[in-house]
């Protein structure tokens, strides 16, 4: 079970909005299939596992990181499939929780004489997917929220300069990180102090960036900005007002850009509805790679689920630009918590990764 939810882990940032489906098949003690879910969502794992196999399926086990679809959609279920290939034990690692499936797909497989066992490494499998059950348990992609600072949590000098407080391992990792998300965000503050590009350039790499965000409420993105000079080659897209969406949004659609309205809330654009429109869009994970205004705005509105936190072993001191906005904490009690997950050392720099205390 292990080795298909390494294998599910492959389709991550490429599948949505699907789930990311890992599946092996076994026959006296030897695999004879392996798959994943493919690029777009389709085929599904099952599929490509049961193509591996070919005749080999018949009496073999199959062991699958999510229950398999019962549903017909794109491609007929794949409960069905491994019925038709005369799998005869199944390997279930949690339920889906799309309501279409949600324990039919297990149901199927026992009405059909196949022996089925279930919650096998379950937490695992639910954390390589957790984008796709936030989605549909909250209306919102899970969040990850990237940081690169000094050890003092300083993401640029007294100056503004910022370029760069990380390395290149540091840098290279970061463009990992775009590549197993659906989205990555920014906003407005960031594009214009850095014109950057917010794609994955990672050799081999370069067909799996994702869609470049902006939260900009008044439209301010530069026309001749690296981001909407290749708007035509990777998706982007601009979310605003219903205002400056009617009054500025024609002059990057005719660039390729794609213009989309949310409401505001304290004065800026509300991030919940942001992440709702994200999620009715297809995306079940984002990578919020941006400034201290919506790093800040994320936090003070609990829609942070992971931290990736690049620290650089260096100090630039109080008189330095802090990576998150004020939060407003007055007790010690009520500051955002997180459970520390991995440390991972990167040239001379660190990546730490946490995870929200409850789901």
């Amino acid at each position: 079970m292990r080795a298909a939810i390494g294998l599910a882990s492959r389709g991550l940032g490429s599948v949505a909005p699907n789930p990311a489906v890992g599946c092996v098949i076994v026959r006296d003690s030897r695999v004879v299939g392996r798959g994943f879910t493919q690029p777009g969502g389709r085929p599904h794992a099952e599929t490509e596992a049961l193509r591996e196999a070919g005749d080999l399926a018949r009496g073999a086990t199959a062991y699958v990181s999510l229950e398999p679809c019962s549903h017909h959609g794109k491609t007929p279920p794949c409960a069905d499939a491994l019925i038709a290939a005369g799998v005869t034990r199944v390997v279930v690692a949690t339920t889906d929780p799309d309501p279409r499936v949600s324990g039919e797909g297990v149901a199927r497989l026992r009405a059909a004489g196949i022996d089925v066992a279930e919650r096998v490494c379950e937490a695992e499998a639910k954390t390589i997917n957790e984008g796709f059950f936030r989605r549909i348990a909250d209306g919102r992609p899970m969040v990850t929220l990237k940081l690169a600072t000094s050890l003092d949590g300083m993401i640029g000098a007294f100056g503004g300069d910022s370029r760069w407080i990380t390395g290149d391992a540091a840098r290279r990792a970061g463009h990992l990180l775009r590549a197993r998300h659906d989205v990555v965000l920014t906003g407005i503050g960031t594009v214009l102090a850095d014109d950057p590009m917010m794609d994955c350039r990672i050799e081999g790499l370069g067909n799996r960036s994702p869609i470049r965000v902006v939260a900009d409420s008044s439209l301010r993105t530069p026309l001749d900005s690296r981001l909407v000079q290749t708007a035509r080659d990777v998706p982007l897209w601009l979310v605003t007002t219903e205002q400056a969406a009617a009054s500025l949004g024609e002059r990057y659609t005719d660039l390729g850009a794609q213009v989309l309205a949310v409401p505001t809330a304290d004065g800026g654009l509300d991030m919940r509805a942001v992440l709702a429109l994200l999620a009715a869009r297809g995306a079940t994970r984002v990578l919020a790679e941006s400034g201290r205004a919506v790093a800040g705005s994320l936090l003070r509105a609990d829609l942070v689920d992971r931290i990736a936190w690049f620290r650089a072993a260096a100090v630039i001191g109080g008189d330095g630009v802090t990576a998150i906005q004020s939060l407003g904490v007055v007790k010690v009690a009520a500051m955002p918590r997180f459970m520390p997950d991995t440390q991972v050392r990167l040239g001379q720099d660190v990546l730490e990764t946490y995870r929200r205390t409850t789901y």
